[in-house]
């Protein structure tokens, strides 16, 4: 899902101190995060997240097999073209778009950087179909860079619980960088991605099995539902 254009109510920022004790919450209940994108390497993850796109990590997770078989490096999958790639992400939505980008990048990416994934934020933003959010989640998890990819959950989370509040995803992205300590990043940006897309979700939070609920500045949490008394 794109993220809004208006941001979800904001609770008042939160201390350092209260980030601090909210992310350690989160990493006592997942201590070892990791992208819920199946990938082999920095080109399929280059691959995967441009796909991801307007699209759950679990329908991505169902066509690449198939496409990273066909095209397993830059040279094989510009080989492919769009038209060979898009009978393997069909399933996808959006998919000619994606099939076309996917197709050039893996093209530029053996022309420009000898078939490798460069890990640097600008080059990685030339390509076709990269934006800001994809280069960060490129940069954490294939090159351990300390960045916040914000999509529309760590959107959400940023303003909702006041760990970052902000009106567009990179003052989002800036607040966070600011106020998370920098070796925490890269485990933050799974921490709040998956937090976000499991329990802090985006018409009903379930604040009754939040494990940072303590910490979170929300001021209307989500009682528990009430159980159903049997006959």
């Amino acid at each position: 899902m794109p993220v809004p254009a208006r941001p979800p109510r904001r609770a008042k920022p939160m201390t350092r101190k209260r980030v601090k004790l909210f992310l350690a919450a989160l990493a006592r209940a997942n201590p070892e995060p990791q992208s819920e994108l199946a990938y082999g390497d920095p080109f399929t993850l280059l691959v995967a997240v441009v796909l991801s796109a307007q699209a759950t990590d679990a329908s991505v997770n169902k066509a690449t097999p198939g496409l990273f078989a066909a095209g397993p490096t830059p040279a094989a999958m510009a080989a492919l073209g769009a038209e060979g790639i898009g009978p393997h992400i069909k399933s996808i939505g959006l998919w000619q778009g994606k099939a076309r980008n996917v197709g050039e990048l893996s093209r530029l990416l053996v022309e420009r950087h000898g078939g490798a994934v460069p890990a640097d934020r600008a080059a990685l933003e030339a390509l076709p179909g990269v934006g800001r959010k994809t280069a960060n989640v490129v940069l954490n998890v294939a090159f351990g860079q300390a960045t916040m990819a914000v999509d529309t959950h760590v959107f959400r989370l940023g303003n909702r619980t006041g760990i970052a509040p902000g009106k567009n995803e990179r003052e989002v992205e800036d607040g966070l960088v600011k106020r998370i300590p920098t070796d925490l990043l890269r485990d933050a940006h799974h921490w709040l991605i998956l937090h976000g897309r499991y329990v802090c979700k985006a018409r009903t939070p379930e604040c009754w099995r939040c494990v940072a609920a303590e910490w979170c500045n929300f001021p209307d949490k989500t009682p528990a539902p009430r159980m159903r008394r049997s006959a």
